[in-house]
């Protein structure tokens, strides 16, 4: 009975020790990276599937569909004010606008002459400040009543870009001036909220709405209120010329129920600028927001297809982050690799530079989609430029939400033209960079975040510097690799010589194999002593 015991109390003391050293190892066990366990088997979520070259269709140089006009363009308020715009926006200033036109006008003689930018928007209205630098590309939504494809803005929200791209003001007293003054703008209307899909039989279809007709709610101040109103500003305008623009701070949309633009139409002008070499920048304020799934879709894999193809031409595809909307949910979750919500064309990372924005504070907006996929950022707030309402001399600084809420104009939208109107710059004093090489230069000159890598899901490489853009010496463009930046570390003396982290990883090492070596001489001797006496052979 004494021998049974025995034995039994080895075993209860073994299968403690065994249970003590199983807890000790089995977190070890799962310390897994957070993202080794999350991503998904096929992929499709950070980084999209291989090109499929198959996908690149022509370009048919029409719309998709028949589209109708639903609402009101873009008009004039009668507002009895007159606001002219003096100081230069916070945008330029931050960005030392100035000085990087300078740089390339002491190089080349003006500030992006020659150099053409496709603006795939909602169209562009002939500005003064525009002149004869503004040419039509195509049109993708309805033929415009009285101007060229591509020279029709209802909307007024491809005027803004085109205005920050390559405005140039002939009023002395005007701060503002586009990044790349000089450069011309190759318009394409290629999507509109002020248009809808035209569903009604031939017969019975009326006829589209006046631009000069009632405004909707969703683009004009409602009838009767505009002297509630505040300005949206002006600038070598008349009094009373004030514009309230048309787009919203959400962004432009591709694919929105009720309105005209999709991704297949995006594919085909993309494909059809590179095919016919129309510009050497290609400017994208337009996305496409949707739940990641671990899948994509057809008209994704069509514009994954064309900004290859485009990038392969040498032509420097860039494109807004987008912005966070309810439809459009903010990528906050803990695994930046598998993101939640996809934007086309940031996506395709390879070929696309996407920019997020950033405040006047230097922050990063809060409307600024994240995302791995994010290259750079640029000012995306307090947005001035081009008073898009046609006729008009001058600028706008508001949009009307709602109809009657009067906002400034931001997003994600106005800080792709900044870079854009950089490349712009930057092809003109390196004419003999590709587009690979340009976009590379925009990255390494930036002003890198304190994160791993110099880069984070926020400003991508961080927010672009024009000056060192146009005057450093790159490693990577004479076949040096450069190093890998990392964040400014503050000057200040080390606390010690020497660091003591491999004196505690070894301490811990042969304290653990000490502790290791105890237990098993511990479970040795207990088996020995509990070890039942030999007896004498049975008879």
């Amino acid at each position: 009975m004494a021998v049974g015991r025995r034995f039994g109390a080895t075993r209860r003391t073994t299968t403690a020790l065994l249970a003590g050293t199983i807890g000790v190892l089995a977190p070890l066990s799962v310390a897994l990276p957070v993202w080794a366990q999350t991503a998904p088997a096929d992929g499709y979520y950070a980084t999209p599937p291989p090109v499929d070259d198959s996908k690149l269709i022509p370009d048919e140089r029409k719309p998709d569909k028949t589209y109708k006009q639903s609402k009101g363009c873009v008009q004039r308020a009668v507002l009895g004010q007159n606001i002219v715009l003096k100081n230069r926006p916070w945008g330029q200033e931050y960005l030392q606008i100035a000085k990087a036109q300078d740089i390339v006008k002491a190089a080349t003689g003006s500030a992006g002459g020659g150099i053409r930018v496709a603006v795939i928007d909602t169209g562009v209205t002939p500005h003064p400040w525009l002149k004869d630098r503004l040419v039509s590309g195509g049109e993708y939504v309805s033929t415009p009543k009285n101007a060229a494809p591509g020279l029709e803005d209802c909307d007024g929200h491809g005027t803004e870009v085109a205005g920050i791209i390559a405005g140039k003001p002939d009023d002395p007293e005007v701060g503002f001036v586009g990044v790349a003054p000089d450069s011309t703008i190759v318009s394409y209307r290629q999507l509109s909220e002020n248009y809808e899909p035209d569903t009604t039989p031939p017969s019975s279809s009326s006829p589209p709405a006046s631009s000069s007709g009632t405004p909707s709610s969703s683009t004009n101040p409602p009838a009767g209120s505009e002297s509630s109103l505040p300005p949206s500003g002006g600038g070598g305008g008349s009094e009373g010329d004030e514009t309230s623009p048309g787009q919203t701070n959400s962004g432009r949309q591709l694919e929105k129920a009720g309105t005209a633009g999709t991704l297949k139409t995006l594919a085909e002008i993309i494909h059809g600028i590179a095919q016919r070499r129309e510009a050497s920048v290609i400017n994208m304020s337009v996305d496409n927001c949707r739940t990641a799934t671990g899948s994509i879709t057809e008209g994704e894999q069509q514009v994954q297809a064309a900004v290859h193809f485009a990038a392969s031409q040498n032509i420097v595809v860039i494109a807004a982050a987008g912005n966070a909307t309810d439809t459009c949910p903010q990528n906050d979750q803990p695994d930046s690799r598998k993101p939640k919500t996809i934007v086309t064309p940031p996506w395709f990372a390879d070929d696309v530079l996407s920019v997020g924005a950033i405040d006047s504070t230097g922050s990063v907006a809060p409307f600024s989609v994240h995302g791995p996929w994010v290259g750079v950022a640029a000012p995306g707030t307090q947005i001035i430029s081009l008073d898009p309402a046609e006729g008009s001399a001058g600028l706008a600084n508001l949009t009307f939400e709602s109809g009657d809420k009067a906002s400034e104009i931001q997003g994600t939208s106005f800080a792709a033209p900044y870079v854009a109107g950089l490349a712009a710059l930057v092809r003109a004093k390196y004419p003999n960079l590709d587009a690979k090489q340009v976009v590379n230069r925009i990255k390494e000159t930036a002003q890198h975040p304190a994160a791993p890598g110099g880069r984070d899901t926020f400003v991508g490489a961080g927010v672009i510097d024009p000056v060192a853009a146009l005057t450093q010496s790159l490693p990577s463009e004479v076949g040096v690799v450069a190093s890998d930046p990392g964040p400014q570390m503050a000057q200040l003396p080390p606390a010690d010589d020497r660091s003591s982290t491999p004196m505690i990883v070894a301490l811990a090492g042969t304290g653990g194999g000490l502790v290791a070596l105890l237990i098993t001489l511990f479970v040795m001797r207990t088996i020995r002593r509990n070890r039942p006496e030999t007896t004498g052979s049975a008879r």
